[in-house]
């Protein structure tokens, strides 16, 4: 990666319940800090730097008329359009979160390499994700990991956001890690919350933030677990879904350990084994 100032899209990608929110959250209190705002980001105030590409007046206005599942085969088609403007439509890097999987959707791909400057990818334990991903979407754990083994799993197209296309846990990674690439940057959660001025410095270095390493710490505390949920407890989240009892729930790893069956840890390992074998991720035999 040069080091030339970029401009472009920068993807903060991550299959859901993976630590994009905190990514998001960390990267917004860190650019506040070298812009010399010394506030704390709101987290209702995100898409002052960051948007998300699927939201929907984005493909109304591209078509000209408001999709709805129906119409997944247009909205694939100016996927491309409309990223294209996210990136024309700020002055350098804009990060972008997104939950796509980097794959191919009726004939466009979900990612428009031409305005792509980079991305931050975040994975994270798929046995912790079964557990995040059932509170929040207020289903049980048995539907969820069946759904994370679903090979091309879409969304459905709602009043806020066109579909996603997800595919299963372990095709999301593999789409977005198959090959180291230097203009991306990977994330385990498990380690952000291990050595966070490591990973989160490295985070800073790959986004070419000029910014001091006291700037980097006072970003990780203002990104805390503890800070977000605390901002929900007295404001909302308005990310939060409308099932779900709170976004901000546990923000800790290993707690499959102490919640999951060993019917549902075999489920997993089954179905996504050779993608955790690459991240460390399976338990003991």
């Amino acid at each position: 990666m040069d080091t030339q100032p970029r401009s472009g899209i920068l993807w903060l990608a991550s299959y859901p319940r993976s630590g994009n929110t905190w990514t998001r959250s960390f990267i917004h209190n860190l650019v506040k800090l070298a812009s010399g705002e010394d506030d704390e980001q709101d987290i209702n105030g995100m898409a002052r730097f960051s948007v998300w590409d699927i939201a929907k007046p984005f493909y109304t206005a591209a078509l000209g008329f408001e999709p709805t599942d129906r119409n997944r085969k247009e909205i694939a088609g100016v996927r491309h359009r409309v990223q294209q403007q996210i990136a024309d439509a700020f002055e350098g890097l804009v990060f972008v979160k997104t939950h796509h999987a980097l794959v191919t959707d009726r004939g466009s791909t979900t990612i428009n390499s031409a305005v792509t400057s980079g991305a931050v990818y975040i994975v994270r334990n798929p046995l912790d994700v079964a557990i995040s991903y059932a509170h929040h979407l207020g289903r049980s754990i048995d539907d969820t990991i069946e759904a994370m083994a679903i090979e091309n799993f879409e969304t459905s197209v709602g009043d806020e956001a066109v579909y996603e296309v997800y595919g299963s846990w372990s095709q999301h990674v593999l789409s977005w890690t198959r090959k180291p690439h230097q203009a991306i940057y990977v994330m385990r959660y498990e380690d952000m919350l291990a050595e966070p001025a490591g990973i989160f410095g490295g985070l800073a270095r790959h986004l070419l933030l000029d910014v001091t390493s006291d700037q980097i710490g006072q970003a990780i505390d203002r990104a805390s677990f503890e800070r977000l949920r605390a901002q929900e407890d007295q404001k909302g989240f308005r990310e939060k879904p409308k099932g779900a009892e709170r976004f901000f729930r546990e923000g800790r790893a290993g707690q499959w350990k102490d919640i999951l069956t060993p019917r549902q840890i075999d489920r997993v390992v089954r179905d996504h084994g050779e993608q955790m074998a690459r991240f460390g991720y399976l338990p003991p035999s």
